[in-house]
């Protein structure tokens, strides 16, 4: 019988949970709302409850959970400490002992895009380079985040936040982003960006193609509606998804040269545009990092797609960080 461990990516939306096992083959799972307007104990008991579901229906008891979770977290006591895409943030929740007492195993929390990166190191990229591969993994999506792997080790710094890449300042004039500062690449490069200059084209009747495939509604733009006006012919689309992955070449081509990893792996919803984006990121990086051969660093897409998280979270709970 598999030993079993838990995983659960708390997402602003949804939940996803799974039992799995350390090799990263997911047994059983399953996906509730978030529903954080009910507020922290409501989330928390509704994923013990469906932990426990699977539990039921696997019979398999899991040894120790792992949750990602969306911001910064006290890893060593399991407390969340501020998580702003949900109700209340849940400043100073003891998340992991609420939870522990309800399934009946030992819970440990990281970041959401950490866990990612971890998902990364145990399943996919990450089994390249004996344990010792040097990576950075950039999640893109409504927002941008990040985790950096030296040395085959998750690094995460005195508070777990080491890998806010998204909060690189490019453009030191430009927007203003919801951290606070103005012109991080996410205010440049995330699907929130790409979404919010196809608004713009739209509007100023420069995205006929965009305007079809939304059926003249701006508040249907999307990332991925961009990038298919883009493949549909729509030249204002190509640009604007161009002029994103620019942004993003930068600041990789900024983490090339201060890190030098071998490896920097783009995951999250954004990626999914596919190799026009890489490939633009590729060549901005060959412009641009001219301490060291450039080729020295590969750009890549995730191998595990959008089940880095919860892949993630199930190796949080089998390897923990070590």
């Amino acid at each position: 019988m598999h030993s079993a461990f838990a995983g659960v990516d708390l997402g602003g939306t949804s939940i996803k949970c799974a039992l799995g096992t350390a090799e990263g083959e997911l047994l059983i799972e399953r996906s509730i709302p978030t529903d954080s307007h009910f507020g922290p104990t409501d989330v928390l008991k509704r994923i013990g409850d469906t932990i426990n579901w699977l539990t039921a229906e696997s019979g398999l008891k899991p040894q120790r959970l792992g949750m990602g979770v969306p911001g910064l977290v006290d890893l060593t006591r399991g407390v969340t400490r501020f998580l702003p895409n949900l109700t209340g943030h849940w400043r100073d929740v003891p998340a992991a002992d609420m939870l522990s007492s309800q399934v009946g195993c030992p819970v440990a929390l990281l970041n959401d895009v950490r866990t990612a990166t971890l998902g990364e190191l145990a399943f996919g990229h990450g089994r390249e380079g004996g344990g010792k591969l040097s990576m950075v993994f950039m999640a893109i999506g409504t927002g941008i985040g990040g985790g950096v792997v030296m040395d085959g080790k998750l690094r995460l710094g005195p508070l777990g936040a080491a890998g806010e890449i998204g909060h690189m300042t490019i453009l030191p004039d430009g927007p203003l982003c919801g951290c606070g500062n103005h012109g991080c690449l996410e205010t440049l490069a995330s699907g929130t960006a790409i979404a919010a200059e196809g608004v713009r084209l739209v509007l100023m009747g420069l995205a006929p193609i965009l305007r079809e495939h939304v059926h003249g509604e701006p508040a249907l733009i999307t990332a991925r509606t961009v990038a298919e006006a883009a493949d549909a012919g729509d030249t204002a689309c190509f640009d604007a998804i161009q002029g994103a992955a620019r942004w993003l070449g930068i600041g990789v081509a900024n983490l090339v040269t201060g890190v030098h990893p071998d490896l920097i792996v783009i995951g999250g919803g954004v990626s999914r545009i596919g190799q026009v984006l890489i490939e633009r990121v590729r060549e901005e990086v060959h412009r641009r990092v001219r301490m060291f051969p450039p080729e020295t660093v590969r750009v890549e897409g995730s191998l595990v797609g959008d089940r880095a998280g919860i892949l993630g979270a199930v190796a949080l709970a089998a390897r923990g960080l070590s």
